[in-house]
């Protein structure tokens, strides 16, 4: 059995995903750099002080997803953080501006194909990483799980008229919304064996998800995720918060 602790976030090669695989390897925690293209992974990886280890992870095929956990047994013998960052905000398409993205995001215009995709990765994807990874996360002696979330997927806050930001409640935010019941889901389902699972807000942070039109740095929205990635045993279980305490769901 590996010694130090170990970490898979996915969607780590760049932004916030790369961000928190910085931060816990500071902690010391072997982390897995989870990234489509492994040559990215592994440049990504390079740059980071401490044991990182790109792997070829696409949240989106079960293949893929399988291949990682056996590296990871194979390699660490458990896994005693799961991120899933993973994340896109609409179906890749080039040449569109955010503000065309934002029309076409909206549910009474979406294409069923682009809410398919978003929902792939958004939602499947995490459900099948986290199945796939539970059987190493039994394996350490106090596992957590973190869903990097987004405020924009409040229900709460969304069902409010005068949250000046709901009329952009579309395919992205529904699928955050969804992420955050599966969220739930999982721990209600595990707690019982002491995995703890949260769900984290990094809030507006510039990256290409945005067109890096985002107020916060890649710094500011890692700390979240990396808190709830840290909690002791009493830490909490089933919560969604940002740095500034809980959110409504």
């Amino acid at each position: 059995m590996h010694d130090s602790p170990a970490a898979l976030v996915t969607g780590a090669n760049k932004g916030i995903g790369f961000q928190i695989a910085k931060d816990l390897a500071g902690c010391g925690f072997t982390v897995l750099v989870g990234s489509r293209d492994l040559a990215n992974g592994e440049t990504a990886a390079k740059s980071i002080d401490g044991d990182a280890r790109a792997v070829q992870l696409d949240v989106t095929d079960q293949a893929s997803i399988t291949a990682a956990a056996a590296r990871i047994r194979d390699e660490l013998g458990r896994l005693d953080v799961l991120v899933n960052n993973a994340g896109i905000s609409h179906a890749p398409m080039p040449d569109r501006t955010l503000e065309e993205i934002v029309q076409a995001g909206r549910m009474s215009m979406a294409s069923l194909d682009e809410i398919h995709t978003v929902f792939e990765t958004n939602v499947f994807g995490v459900i099948a990483v986290t199945q796939a990874m539970l059987p190493l996360l039994r394996e350490a002696p106090a596992a957590r799980i973190v869903n990097v979330a987004s405020s924009g997927g409040s229900l709460t806050l969304n069902s409010d008229p005068s949250n000046p930001h709901r009329a952009m409640f579309g395919t992205y935010s529904s699928s955050k919304a969804a992420a955050n019941a599966v969220t739930v889901a999982f721990a209600a389902d595990l707690e019982a064996a002491g995995i703890k699972v949260n769900a984290a807000c990094p809030g507006f942070t510039g990256t290409d998800l945005n067109f890096f039109r985002g107020t916060r740095t890649v710094e500011q929205g890692a700390r979240e995720p990396v808190r709830l990635a840290l909690i002791g045993p009493d830490g909490p279980t089933g919560t969604f918060s940002n740095e500034d305490g809980p959110l409504p769901w």
